[in-house]
């Protein structure tokens, strides 16, 4: 699940083998597998064997259509060679010959001699709602970290059902969404209680008015069977896949409904993928573990008290961050800046190593005298149009895809216990990060029950990355999928904390992601590697 920002949260915290006839399942396309029926005892027997069927049938449309490859839009920013397309999906799996969707995808090729090319690796980023757009763009950034992965595959990403320029759904007017300054998350009374929930219900509301058709079919098994309908128009036989925070969600389940159409698969920060996690107990993980590492930037901004003036303790990096916030709360920084805002911009740094130090910049420069350059970093930019439509669209699918995944608590009462009880020692993320998800007790569609993932027949050893102290995926989520996933290999980050390992440079890492893309091979045993480089000031 990523909240790159709270105006932005796209990228934190994602069947029953059907007979068909030999031309449905002629080319790239194979017969799910029949162990890949989830037997979850709930009745959901016959609506995942029409879903599975429906799956079937529109991977072998796809493989017969392929993609009709041509120079990207000019305003989806895309340098060339990097190639566009789309991919026809059906709205609703059981209904495979009624509504269909365009999902829109990108590739570049592998940079090796065809001899090396071993297929396309297919990426998503998290969220739900994050694009995968970007994601060829490593090759023409020249990334050093994916050079020898992008001589064997072609890069390939795609913006979700629901997201970008697949079909994106909408849930408020996005100038609205980004309006600012947002109300203090943290109540000072049951009135802002009732305020934020009236807020949420609305939110709901605003996404059936606005998307109602998609809602039902926003879910996490869709897009897994998206992603299987886009290997086969690839012309792939197997999927080789990574996936990040989300995306590993969206991996673990891909591997439990076509276990035996894995061949290579990384997950990486990796989502809890138990059924009693997804999704409301996984969000209060993340509260416990935001606090953790907001604690760890701190203590790295007070060992560099030198160049940042911000105290040397972390009770007195705190102590600072509670003077901000209070001079937020009563009267908004620039007139838009309020605590809702504080807390959007600086979750950055809990997030990412690499927000560390710009974040602490920031904050110096404040403590200093200098408010207008946190005004301009945490400020919404009205004239950013685009920027604000992707936003919006982002958390509609975040919520959405989250809402509908899995049943929440629909008692308030339940809400208000468990995060005011978090609160009081995990105080930097509870009730935002309630508030971001109370659409769901509201939700106006039917809530699923979550797949339970597990290993299926064919499925292969897959690779899984984590960090332990990330913040917005736990590390006990690794663990749980590594149980899963039989014969996976969890290679752990020690003393490390930023969301997405595989993208940041470490040997001992890279040189494991790369060695199983390449080769399939994976270390005889669990691995535990020292962390990547601690952030310069």
């Amino acid at each position: 699940m990523s909240k790159s920002s709270m105006r932005r949260r796209a990228t934190a915290f994602g069947t029953a083998g059907a007979l068909v006839t030999a031309t449905l399942i002629a080319g790239a396309v194979s017969a799910p597998a029949a162990s890949a029926a989830p037997a979850d005892g709930q009745g959901h027997a016959r609506g995942w064997d029409r879903e599975a069927r429906g799956a079937a049938v529109a991977a072998a449309r796809a493989a017969r259509a392929g993609v009709d490859w041509k120079d990207c839009a000019a305003d989806w920013n895309l340098p060339k060679p990097i190639q566009c397309g789309y991919i026809t999906v059906p709205l609703d799996y059981a209904k495979p010959d009624g509504k269909q969707i365009k999902l829109a995808v990108d590739r570049i090729g592998n940079t090796g001699s065809k001899g090396e090319r071993q297929g396309a690796l297919i990426y998503n980023p998290g969220g739900p709602g994050g694009s995968g757009l970007r994601f060829p763009a490593r090759v023409t950034s020249k990334s050093a970290v994916w050079a020898k992965a992008a001589k064997a595959y072609d890069f390939v990403g795609f913006d979700p059902r629901g997201v970008g320029h697949s079909a994106p759904i909408s849930c408020v007017d996005p100038e609205e969404f980004v309006a600012a300054p947002k109300a203090d998350p943290v109540p000072g009374s049951e009135a802002d209680k009732r305020v934020q929930r009236g807020l949420a219900r609305a939110y709901a509301e605003g996404c059936f008015e606005r998307s109602g058709e998609m809602l039902p079919h926003m879910t996490t098994p869709n897009t897994a069977r998206d992603l299987d309908v886009i290997r086969a128009a690839l012309g792939e036989t197997k999927l080789n896949y990574l996936g990040v925070s989300y995306g590993t969600y969206l991996g673990a389940v891909y591997g439990t409904l076509f276990p035996d159409h894995v061949r290579r698969m990384v997950v990486d920060s990796v989502v809890n993928p138990s059924r009693d996690k997804i999704w409301y107990q996984a969000n209060l993980d993340q509260d416990v573990a935001f606090e953790g590492r907001w604690k760890d930037w701190q203590d790295w901004v007070a060992a560099n008290d030198a160049t940042y003036h911000l105290g040397d303790t972390r009770a007195e990096v705190q102590d600072q961050w509670l003077k901000l916030r209070a001079t937020a709360a009563k009267e908004p920084l620039g007139g838009v800046v309020g605590p809702a805002e504080l807390i959007s911009f600086f979750q950055s740094a809990p997030y990412y190593d690499s927000a560390w130090a710009p974040t602490a910049e920031i904050f110096s420069k404040y403590v200093a005298g200098d408010t207008q350059a946190l005004v301009d970093a945490a400020a919404p930019d009205p004239s950013d149009t685009a920027g604000n439509a992707s936003a919006e669209n982002g958390n509609a699918v975040y919520t959405a895809v989250e809402c509908t995944d899995a049943k929440w608590p629909a008692n308030w009462n339940t809400w208000d216990r468990d995060n005011t009880r978090l609160h009081r020692d995990h105080p930097f993320m509870t009730w935002a990060n309630a508030w971001m998800n109370l659409p769901c007790a509201t939700w106006p569609v039917k809530q699923q029950t979550p797949l339970n993932v597990k290993t299926g027949k064919g499925l292969p050893p897959v690779l899984i990355v984590q960090s332990e102290r990330d913040a917005a995926t736990p590390y006990a989520g690794a663990v749980e999928l590594h149980q899963r996933f039989k014969g996976s290999r969890l290679v752990t980050e020690r003393d490390a904390g930023s969301h997405g390992v595989t993208g940041l440079v470490n040997p001992c890492v890279n040189d494991r992601v790369d060695a199983y893309l390449l080769t399939g091979e994976l270390d005889t045993r669990d691995v535990t590697c020292a962390p990547h480089a601690t952030p310069k000031p």
